[in-house]
């Protein structure tokens, strides 16, 4: 692999939003409250480790199966998900998204970090397309999930 490719490893973010760590891992974990800020349409079993659940778009053509890989609330959740059609998202043939949340009050600072696009496999330009993807695809997303978890904060 490429010295590029390898820049490819880890996707981190960090937002401030104005809810309770309770409140934004309800966000992050419960199908209710995805379907508002990330997927169109969201299940999950539970949010404990081992569960499966599936997300949805409107414009893709598969849903993606997810694998919840770490729960302890209301602090860290985690999951795989982005593995080959037909498979269930395991270790090396998937990414591993971790939502890991510290209490600064009046609110919540949540760490984001995306990890296994090197693992996957892809040529370089295929990882790098990947990764901006999803660079591109958090910018969007957790913004939406500031303003819904501060949103479920206020109306309680």
């Amino acid at each position: 692999m490429d010295v590029e490719a390898r820049e490819f490893g880890t996707l981190e973010r960090e937002i401030r939003i104005d809810a309770t760590p309770e409140v934004v891992f309800e966000v992050i974990s419960q199908p209710e409250h995805i379907r508002e800020w990330w997927s169109d349409d969201a299940s999950l079993e539970a949010a404990v480790p081992g569960a499966v659940g599936v997300l949805v778009w409107a414009d893709r053509d598969q849903p993606s199966p997810i694998v919840v890989v770490a729960c302890d609330p209301p602090r860290t959740f985690s999951f795989r998900w982005i593995s080959p059609d037909g498979e269930l998202p395991a270790e090396g043939n998937s990414l591993l998204v971790t939502f890991a949340l510290e209490s600064s009050p009046p609110g919540t600072v949540l760490h984001l970090t995306e990890t296994g696009f090197r693992e996957k496999g892809w040529e370089a330009a295929v990882l790098e397309q990947a990764f901006h993807d999803h660079e591109n695809g958090w910018d969007l997303f957790l913004p939406q999930l500031r303003d819904h978890a501060a949103k479920v904060a206020s109306s309680r």
